[in-house]
Protein backbone atom coordinates (compact mmCIF):
# COMPACT_ATOMS: atom_id res chain seq x y z
CA UNK A 1 0.00 0.00 0.00
CA UNK A 2 1.53 3.29 -1.08
CA UNK A 3 1.21 6.74 0.46
CA UNK A 4 -1.45 7.92 -1.99
CA UNK A 5 -3.71 5.01 -1.05
CA UNK A 6 -3.30 5.70 2.67
CA UNK A 7 -3.99 9.40 2.19
CA UNK A 8 -7.08 8.66 0.09
CA UNK A 9 -8.36 6.19 2.66
CA UNK A 10 -7.82 8.73 5.46
CA UNK A 11 -9.60 11.39 3.39
CA UNK A 12 -12.58 9.10 2.80
CA UNK A 13 -12.71 8.26 6.50
CA UNK A 14 -12.64 11.91 7.56
CA UNK A 15 -15.34 12.82 5.04
CA UNK A 16 -17.52 10.01 6.39
CA UNK A 17 -17.04 11.27 9.95
CA UNK A 18 -17.98 14.79 8.85
CA UNK A 19 -21.11 13.50 7.08
CA UNK A 20 -22.17 11.53 10.14
CA UNK A 21 -21.54 14.24 12.74
CA UNK A 22 -22.83 17.29 10.86
CA UNK A 23 -26.60 16.75 11.34
CA UNK A 24 -26.27 16.36 15.12
CA UNK A 25 -23.99 19.40 15.37
CA UNK A 26 -26.35 21.54 13.30
CA UNK A 27 -29.33 20.51 15.42
CA UNK A 28 -27.40 21.24 18.61
CA UNK A 29 -26.35 24.61 17.25
CA UNK A 30 -29.90 25.56 16.24
CA UNK A 31 -31.30 24.55 19.62
CA UNK A 32 -28.51 26.45 21.37
CA UNK A 33 -29.21 29.59 19.37
CA UNK A 34 -32.95 29.27 20.03
CA UNK A 35 -32.46 28.84 23.77
CA UNK A 36 -29.97 31.72 23.89
CA UNK A 37 -32.44 33.94 22.06
CA UNK A 38 -35.16 32.91 24.51
CA UNK A 39 -32.82 33.70 27.42
CA UNK A 40 -31.97 37.10 25.97
CA UNK A 41 -35.63 37.98 25.45
CA UNK A 42 -36.73 36.87 28.93
CA UNK A 43 -33.52 37.93 30.77
CA UNK A 44 -33.11 34.45 32.29
CA UNK A 45 -29.47 33.74 33.18
CA UNK A 46 -29.71 30.05 34.12
CA UNK A 47 -26.77 28.06 32.72
CA UNK A 48 -28.49 24.66 32.86
CA UNK A 49 -31.23 26.01 30.63
CA UNK A 50 -28.83 25.96 27.68
CA UNK A 51 -27.23 22.59 28.36
CA UNK A 52 -30.23 20.33 28.90
CA UNK A 53 -32.19 21.19 25.72
CA UNK A 54 -29.05 20.83 23.58
CA UNK A 55 -28.25 17.45 25.12
CA UNK A 56 -31.79 16.22 24.61
CA UNK A 57 -31.97 17.52 21.03
CA UNK A 58 -28.66 15.91 20.06
CA UNK A 59 -29.63 12.62 21.75
CA UNK A 60 -32.97 12.53 19.93
CA UNK A 61 -31.31 13.48 16.65
CA UNK A 62 -28.75 10.70 17.03
CA UNK A 63 -31.48 8.17 17.82
CA UNK A 64 -33.50 9.24 14.78
CA UNK A 65 -30.43 9.31 12.54
CA UNK A 66 -29.05 5.99 13.80
CA UNK A 67 -30.37 3.90 10.85
CA UNK A 68 -28.78 6.32 8.38
CA UNK A 69 -25.52 6.38 10.35
CA UNK A 70 -25.35 2.59 10.50
CA UNK A 71 -26.07 2.36 6.76
CA UNK A 72 -23.25 4.79 5.99
CA UNK A 73 -20.81 2.90 8.23
CA UNK A 74 -21.77 -0.49 6.81
CA UNK A 75 -21.37 0.77 3.23
CA UNK A 76 -17.95 2.18 4.07
CA UNK A 77 -16.88 -1.06 5.76
CA UNK A 78 -18.22 -3.10 2.84
CA UNK A 79 -16.23 -1.00 0.37
CA UNK A 80 -13.15 -1.22 2.57
CA UNK A 81 -13.31 -4.99 2.95
CA UNK A 82 -14.27 -5.41 -0.71
CA UNK A 83 -11.03 -3.70 -1.73
CA UNK A 84 -8.90 -5.37 0.93
CA UNK A 85 -6.74 -7.17 -1.61
CA UNK A 86 -6.05 -3.84 -3.32
CA UNK A 87 -5.11 -2.18 -0.03
CA UNK A 88 -2.97 -5.12 1.07
CA UNK A 89 -1.10 -5.09 -2.23
CA UNK A 90 -1.82 -8.68 -3.27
Amino acid sequence: MDEATIIDLARQTLLLVIKIVTPALVIGMLVGISVSLFQAITSIQEQTLTLVPKMLAVAVALMLLMPWIITMLVEFARDLFGNLTYFAGF
